[in-house]
């Protein structure tokens, strides 16, 4: 039971902090803590039929009304209507948000199928696949650079277990990156492309190397590290641009000279390279081939950032942070309220109001509430957690995956 004071509806005023005792669903407010702002939300409350509420001395600017002396007058009938306007309203909302997510899930599928497609051709029409890494490339860039605002969400479709998603995740992010530093469009466009390519390396290392989850022996790793090696013989074939080819090469090379193949400083690393070196670590550190090994991207940020920050580009580094936010799309939280979310999307440059789904044991997990938090200033995430401190059934309604991956929405202003 939450501390505080009973009170009647009557008594109810402007100022008041009030704790619903109800399930979030019940009620029609974003949330069951709140400081009463307007008549409206007065109206509202005295429509529940609540013999008594709650509220927080504390966290009020006065004390309730006092009770009245004389017989009260009859109750006016409950504002039902009102209340289901509130309820349809919001019920709307989340339709939108939905509908929204979903088309973003879209467009991920299909850029996942292109870069798949790339793949598998780079050997055969590697021309054809330079023209369709391009067309990815564009579309992101179209996205990013437009005059809105663009949004980064987790990916939450069965297409983003696809083991091709980590080359998408890293041009996003780089390309969200770039635009984070002021890059312009060609810039964009050329960091993407790199990103895209980072790996094609790798076509040449044997598959039982690359998909060993055992540790590597020494001359494993040796090989595994030739493909950054091999990516630049291939792209010098395919004659790509020299910052791609950076890129390609470079990718693994850290600021303070413990990278690979040429342990370079941070002055000698091409500028694009160190963007694609930051989201590189991130995506590997999220979504390792063990997956016990995985981290939240909430504490993949912070190792970067507390353990690893030499090896990266600091003005670069920060950036990414605020692009991703405190908790970035993927990570579990609880809020200020108790209860417990799933990071959806995030606004970059508002690092604190991510979108949430929610768990509410009262709605099927297909129907769970989405909360945007740039929508609820009074409310705020209180923590990050681990799946494994997730109470079961909320780790079963939540449903975290195994694969951590993001897109990107264009949204015109709020």
């Amino acid at each position: 039971m939450p501390d505080g004071h009973l009170i009647r509806p009557e008594q109810l005023c402007v100022g008041l902090f009030i704790q619903l005792e109800l399930s979030w669903w019940k009620h029609g407010f974003a949330r069951n803590s709140f400081k009463i702002k307007d008549q409206g939300q007065i109206d509202a409350l005295r429509a529940l039929g609540l013999a008594q509420l709650r509220y927080d001395p504390a966290r009020s600017d006065c004390p309730p009304l006092p009770l009245p002396t004389a017989a009260p007058a009859p109750m006016p009938a409950p504002a039902v209507d009102a209340l289901a306007q509130a309820r349809q309203a919001r019920a709307d909302t989340l339709r939108a948000l939905r509908k929204r997510l979903a088309e973003v899930d879209r467009s991920f599928l299909k850029a996942g199928q292109q870069v798949k497609t790339l793949n598998q051709t780079l050997r055969s029409q590697p021309e054809h696949a330079i023209r369709q890494a391009g067309e990815v490339v564009r579309g992101l860039v179209e996205a990013m650079c437009g005059d809105h605002e663009v949004v980064l969400h987790n990916i939450t479709g069965k297409a983003a277990e696809d083991a091709h998603s980590h080359a998408l995740n890293v041009t996003v992010l780089s390309m969200l990156l770039g635009r984070q530093l002021g890059l312009d469009a060609e810039a964009v466009h050329t960091l993407g492309l790199g990103a895209l390519l980072h790996d094609i390396g790798k076509l040449e290392v044997p598959s039982k190397v690359l998909l060993k989850s055992e540790p590597l022996t020494r001359p494993e790793q040796q090989l595994l590290q030739l493909h950054t090696e091999f990516g630049l013989r291939m792209g010098q074939r395919l004659m790509l641009d020299d910052e791609v080819l950076r890129i390609i090469h470079e990718h693994h090379e850290y600021c303070d000279g413990s990278g690979y193949p040429r342990q370079l400083r941070e002055a000698a690393i091409g500028r694009l390279s160190r963007l694609v070196c930051i989201t590189n670590r991130f995506d590997n550190l999220c979504n390792p081939l063990r997956v016990e090994d995985a981290l939240s991207p909430h504490e993949a940020l912070s190792r970067m950032f507390a353990q690893e920050r030499e090896r990266f580009d600091e003005v670069a580094l920060k950036a990414f942070i605020r692009c991703m936010g405190v908790y970035p799309p993927g990570s579990l939280v609880q809020l200020d309220d108790q209860r417990y979310g799933l990071v959806l999307g995030m606004n970059p440059g508002r690092p604190l109001r991510p979108t949430l789904i929610l768990y509410d044991e009262q709605l099927p997990k297909t129907e769970a509430p989405i909360l945007d938090l740039l929508d609820e200033p009074g409310l705020a995430i209180a923590r990050s957690l681990r799946p494994g401190e997730l109470p079961g059934a909320v780790y079963e309604y939540l449903s975290p995956r195994q694969q951590v991956s993001y897109y990107v929405e264009p949204q015109a202003g709020r």
